[in-house]
């Protein structure tokens, strides 16, 4: 039995959940003002906020006034924060992500004295494998947390091991992140009921002295605490009262022999809660878009942009990491709490995009107005397929691409827009308000390229890059003078120049940028397209891969290696009772699976491009029983569901979009990819890491383990990889004969009394008609790529990028018909299964700007990487960009030789 305690005080602060933001600061910063007078009053008093500077920044934000009294009690050890920027949830994020949330977070924390070193992480639904190395590379060498440990662990503390071998010493608070509060329930009982809760878990302690947190959600400790433990304090079972660095740091032993590797998504000593990861999809749609937005804003800026803009793009990051909190894009709050998290990220990602359009406009600036510039996000050359606008052929010679070395690319027509755009009679007294519409040049979101004024005749001719000048003060003398000679009816003809939606399958360097112009063909030879696209009415093929749809709408989908997948894209439809936090199926279910119509239309027929829309009409039923949440309404609404199928030249993979109006309440929908035989594992990339997982998960605690499992940019089993445009929830179904997407799951209250998979409510039972998504058009994105070899043979990692990071375009703007600038390189990373998660302008007192490169090793063997670029000096710095040494550059590169899984992170100058 521990024959000493250590007490804890603390809170956990929902920054946002079951009410919105600013509800929950205004109870912070009354919770803070107690913690700071109970600090003042009291010097033993010790306090730890959470381990997120995020409730620190709010707080000062209100009371500016108190900055100095909070850096005081941090600089005496007497207020521990940081390390975090804000608790996140660990898998509805990227791994870059993670590390700026940490960066952020130790930054806000040194301001102020120092940050606690420890990676306090109370209450997430589980935890990702790469944890460990993320915090031992930032020179972080203990965690704690509550959720996820296995029943493996029967002590207080175990080494937590990362995929690559980083290990960090972990406090596991089996017990949860307010074990002590039940023995300060009677102050006058503490010595007794301490005993008592001793007694019950002295086989957790070892000689460790019990760990009490002295904490709960949303509520400063009472400012009595430290005299109730001074006075229940004895010679037989001491008790101090410590911060959660000082506990680790002074009262326990390093020597831990029970080791954990990998992810912590077990249920057998707290609820995961795993039906996070698919409601409110469209929070998690906007997470992707904004994390992939500010990606590339930061690698535009770095590589092709003289300004730093990094005000603006630490902005947009704060706004992201805010957001992962885990009530946040997890989607567990109330609706206007949910609308909150929505907008941020929709501001983060707009912070982005003005960063980025910035960016790309400086060499466009470079580019004739009758070309367009494409920018590369990858650091590996690729022919990106692009959409753009052009000016249409007329009767002749057909449309061809040339690039800078003059290379002639063929190009695909989709469609054409109009060149009528108004055809209008009116009186001539009337021709002023006409030209009211134009400003300057600009009439109908083009501009005026030319006019011809006749008699009772005015005709514009619109051009999006006109040429000559335009004069529109002396249009108007001579409408004017026009109008007086000639009364009575007028026409007046706006013309565009005939455009049309081009196709363009572009080369581009690495991480580089290439221009092109559209135009005629001039008898050039015109280069071949690698693995062209044929299509009929229901197949589609590329050489590389090949669907063709079912009678029922299904797909059969074929890989260059004869790998068939069948059946690809049922849709199981099922109810649901349960809530924000867990699925639950009613105990009479409806299961829908078969549509009661299927039609097939081909809407584009190659060579670069192929598609077809496949639409299937559903008999959904409308909400669960309003008298018995147990059973599916009898009514029915008819559902048609859109499927897009498209293959590109060049592409191994199947792109599939998915989209519906959602009319009906209470359920989940599923995309079933059937396998040809059964599997026992499956694999999910996602925070720099590819973690393997069996078919069931382990319970004991009171919540069922259902097997589904987080996915973030790919999803594999036996032969089919399934490539992710956010994160997603995926399930092995049918005895491991099929892999099953959530594409839906639409409930309505953040938690419910009685749930039949879990014993205890995860919240108040408040509703939220907002999760239903009723009356929203909910759509997916993914694509099918078939391989006997799994996603290693595949070469998952790379694609599951390409398929992700899609080329930037920009129309040029220098005077057309000028030459097109030659291609430019930025850096350039070789190296198989290699993910590069952010390429950004970092600045460094002593060694000045450089570019920092971060890369993760998705392997289980080692990798040789090579970099090469514009630089002759190579710096590797640790998670907090703290540099750990120098690597040698030979020629124009860098040979880095990666351990299995490893995270390193170069700053190249």
């Amino acid at each position: 039995m521990s024959d000493s305690a250590v007490f804890v005080p603390h809170f956990h602060w929902d920054r946002e959940w079951y009410e919105p933001f600013q509800v929950f600061r205004h109870r912070l910063v009354t919770a803070l003002d107690t913690v700071l007078a109970t600090a003042d009053a009291d010097p033993d008093f010790r306090f730890t906020v959470d381990g997120q500077m995020a409730a620190v920044e709010d707080y000062l934000e209100m009371r500016p006034e108190n900055r100095d009294r909070v850096a005081a009690l941090v600089r005496e050890g007497r207020l521990a924060v940081g390390p975090w920027l804000i608790l996140l949830d660990e898998f509805l994020c990227g791994g870059e992500t993670i590390v700026r949330n940490l960066q952020m977070g130790w930054a806000a924390a040194e301001r102020l004295g120092g940050a606690m070193p420890i990676g306090y992480l109370p209450d997430m639904f589980g935890h990702v494998a790469q944890m460990p190395q993320i915090l031992a590379r930032a020179g972080i060498g203990h965690a704690a947390l509550w959720r996820g440990v296995p029943g493996t662990v029967d002590g207080h503390a175990f080494r937590w091991r990362a995929p690559d071998g980083s290990e960090v010493r972990t406090e596991f608070l089996f017990d949860g992140y307010d074990n002590g509060l039940d023995v300060l329930l009677v102050p006058d009982r503490i010595r007794e009921a301490l005993a008592e809760y001793a007694e019950q878990t002295t086989g957790r302690w070892g000689g460790d002295p019990l760990l009490a947190m002295a904490g709960t959600d949303h509520n400063a400790p009472d400012p009595k605490l430290a005299d109730w433990l001074r006075q229940a304090s004895g010679e037989e079972r001491p008790i101090t009262v410590a911060t959660l660095d000082e506990y680790l740091r002074e009262h326990v032993r390093d020597e831990v022999t029970a080791v954990v590797t990998g992810e912590l998504r077990s249920h057998v000593r707290g609820n995961i809660l795993p039906g996070v990861l698919s409601v409110r999809l469209g929070l998690k749609q906007r997470m992707a878009l904004a994390e992939r937005t500010v990606d590339h804003a930061e690698r535009m800026n770095a590589l092709w942009s003289e300004r730093d803009e990094s005000h603006f793009l630490d902005l947009a990051w704060h706004k992201i990491i805010e957001s992962t909190a885990h009530d946040s894009v997890v989607g567990s709050g109330t609706d206007e709490t949910c609308d909150q998290v929505a907008a941020r990220l929709a501001e983060a990602a707009q912070t982005a995009r003005a960063v980025r359009d910035a960016a790309l406009a400086e060499p466009a600036a470079l580019v004739p107005s009758d070309g367009h510039l494409v920018a590369n996000p990858l650091p590996v050359p690729r022919t990106a397929l692009v959409e753009v606008d052009v000016v249409a052929a007329a009767e002749g010679p057909s449309l061809v691409a040339t690039t800078a070395d003059g290379t002639t690319h063929p190009v695909q027509l989709v469609s054409e827009a109009p060149t009528v755009l108004s055809d209008e009679r009116l009186d001539a007294s009337q021709l002023e308000r006409v030209l009211r519409r134009i400003h300057r040049r600009e009439l109908f979101g083009l501009l005026i390229d030319r006019y011809e004024l006749t008699a009772n005749s005015l005709v514009f001719h619109l051009a999006e890059a006109p040429a000559g000048s335009f004069d529109l003060m002396t249009l108007r003398g001579e409408v004017a003078a026009a109008a007086a000679a000639h009364p009575g009816e007028w026409r007046v003809l706006t013309l565009a120049e005939a455009r049309a939606t081009a196709l363009v399958a572009v080369p581009v360097p690495a991480a580089g940028l290439a221009a092109f112009r559209v135009g005629p063909a001039d008898g050039r030879p015109v280069a071949e397209v690698t693995a062209p696209v044929t299509a009929t009415a229901d197949r589609l093929a590329n050489g590389l891969v090949e669907v063709a749809v079912a009678a029922d709408g299904t797909l059969e989908v074929t890989g260059a290696d004869g790998t068939v997948l069948s059946g690809v894209g049922r849709l199981v439809d099922g109810g649901d009772r349960g809530d924000s936090y867990n699925y639950a199926p009613p105990a009479h279910d409806v299961l829908v699976s078969e549509p009661s119509r299927v039609g097939v239309e081909l809407l584009d027929g190659g060579p670069l491009r192929a598609r077809l829309r496949v639409t299937r009409v559903y008999d959904w039923p409308a909400a669960l029983a309003a008298d018995d949440r147990d059973r599916r309404a009898a009514g029915t609404v008819p559902t048609p569901v859109d499927m897009e199928v498209e293959v590109r030249a060049g592409e191994p993979f199947v792109r599939i979009s998915t989209a519906f109006l959602n009319r009906s309440a209470d359920h989940r929908l599923r995309f079933h990819v059937p396998l040809p035989e059964p599997v026992t594992v499956s694999a999910s990339a996602g925070q720099f890491a590819v973690t393997e997982r069996g078919l069931t998960a382990e319970g004991g605690w009171g919540e069922y383990p259902l097997p589904t499992f987080p996915a973030g940019s790919f999803v594999s089993a036996g032969p089919a990889t399934v490539l992710l445009d956010h994160s997603a929830e995926y399930e092995i179904v049918d005895d491991g004969s099929a892999l099953a997407l959530t594409l839906l799951r639409a409930i309505g209250s953040i938690s419910v009394n009685i749930h039949p998979l879990r014993d205890e409510p995860a919240a108040s039972e408040i509703p939220v008609p907002g999760a239903q998504d009723l009356g929203m058009r909910i759509e997916n994105r993914f694509a099918v790529l078939p391989s006997a070899d799994g996603w290693r043979g595949a070469d998952a990692v790379a694609l599951a990028e390409e398929f992700r990071a899609g080329v930037l375009v920009a129309r040029g703007t220098a005077p057309g018909g000028t030459p097109l600038p030659p291609d430019a390189t930025g850096p350039r990373v070789e190296g198989r299964d290699i993910q590069v998660s952010s390429i950004r302008r970092v600045t460094d007192s002593e060694r000045g700007p450089g570019t920092e490169i971060r890369l993760a090793a998705l392997r289980d063997t080692a990798s040789e990487v090579r970099v090469t670029g514009a630089f002759t000096e190579a710096t590797t710095v640790d998670l907090l960009g703290r540099a750990i040494g120098t690597e040698p550059v030979t020629g124009d590169g860098l040979e880095l030789a990666l351990g299995p899984w490893e995270i390193r992170t170069v700053v190249l100058r």
